[in-house]
């Protein structure tokens, strides 16, 4: 299957002035600035298939929202070869913007003094969307996003989360075949969060659309992309799914249980490392290869209420990718 979105050595750099200190630094400057470059994007690959939802993670600065910045063809490339639905995003074609939507959680394109609905009737205007599609694309994804109430109210009496449904909404209207969110859910409450994310999957399973998201909520990550794609200072350090990154990155696995009987953290330590024991509830950390192993022997030999396996937190996994990755840098 042709891939919907092709990277190959994708590359960005940004230039800037070197300021020297104080009053006579600017004066000199008046004559003379240093300019110096810096890499947002160094040479990144990768290919997403129609209907993947992948996850785009980085620390801030990684060069995420250059990348989608350049795959929605707002930037220009410095090097390497993108493709889009088959279209150079740079060369903005009409037939290429009516078929992507680009949504920034931290910017608006909803008209601030207006209601959603005079912006919504704008893009049918701007994307030349027919009156039924408009009609039933509106009613649906109003309905799934439990907007309707608020359709003709000012954006700026909006909440935050009703203001992001709203973006959602205007970002969906002519059926784009590829998504790009950049923080869809920053700065949103919890309920707020959880209906975007289901909103999300449901309309990835529902339409097929390709889409890629950046957050800082690896909630977020966790329970929409199977896929994700790991960037730290332009770089690619990871791409695959979510549960290989646990098994390429974690090598143990923590195992949490209940006994009927007390048990000495010297017993303890004959299954694993870090050990924690509050009441008759023990926590031990074992190798990963070998928890099927030492959970059959700790039930074979406790009395054992009750037993949980957990893997270790995405976010101290990726955290550590980053740290390990600034050391070697």
């Amino acid at each position: 299957m042709k891939p919907i979105i092709h990277l190959e050595n994708l590359r960005k750099q940004y230039s800037y002035y070197k300021k020297q200190p104080g009053l006579w630094g600017s004066i000199k400057g008046l004559f003379h600035r240093e300019e110096l470059f810096v890499d947002a994007v160094k040479g990144i690959s990768f290919d997403i298939q129609p209907g993947e939802f992948v996850g785009f993670v980085g620390p801030n600065g990684a060069g995420k929202t250059t990348t989608l910045k350049m795959l929605s063809g707002i930037l220009y490339p410095a090097s390497g070869d993108v493709d889009v639905l088959g279209f150079k995003p740079f060369e903005r074609k009409t037939a290429f913007q009516k078929q992507f939507a680009l949504v920034m959680g931290q910017k608006n394109q909803l008209w601030w003094d207006l209601p959603p609905m005079e912006s919504f009737l704008l893009n049918k205007a701007i994307y030349e969307i027919p009156d039924d599609l408009f009609k039933k694309n509106l009613e649906e994804l109003s309905e799934l996003l439990d907007i309707k109430d608020i359709l003709n109210v000012q954006v700026r009496k909006l909440s935050l989360g009703q203001r992001m449904k709203c973006e959602l909404v205007a970002a969906l209207l002519h059926s784009p075949k590829v998504l790009f969110l950049d923080e869809p859910t920053i700065g949103l409450d919890v309920v707020s969060q959880n209906a975007i994310r289901e909103f999300l999957k449901k309309y990835n399973q529902e339409k097929g659309a390709t889409i890629i998201l950046t957050s800082h909520y690896m909630q977020d990550i966790r329970r929409l992309c199977n896929r994700v794609i790991i960037i730290h200072h332009g770089e690619l350090l990871y791409d695959g799914t979510y549960d290989a990154l646990h098994t390429k990155y974690s090598d143990s696995k923590t195992l949490e249980f209940t006994a009927v009987e007390e048990i000495p953290e010297s017993e303890l330590l004959k299954f694993g490392t870090e050990i924690k024991i509050k009441n008759k509830t023990y926590s031990v950390e074992v190798p990963r290869e070998k928890t099927a192993e030492i959970t059959g022997k700790l039930l074979e030999k406790y009395t054992v209420d009750d037993i949980i396996i957990h893997e270790r937190d995405i976010e101290e996994i990726i955290g550590e990718i980053f740290i390990s990755k600034k050391m070697r840098d």
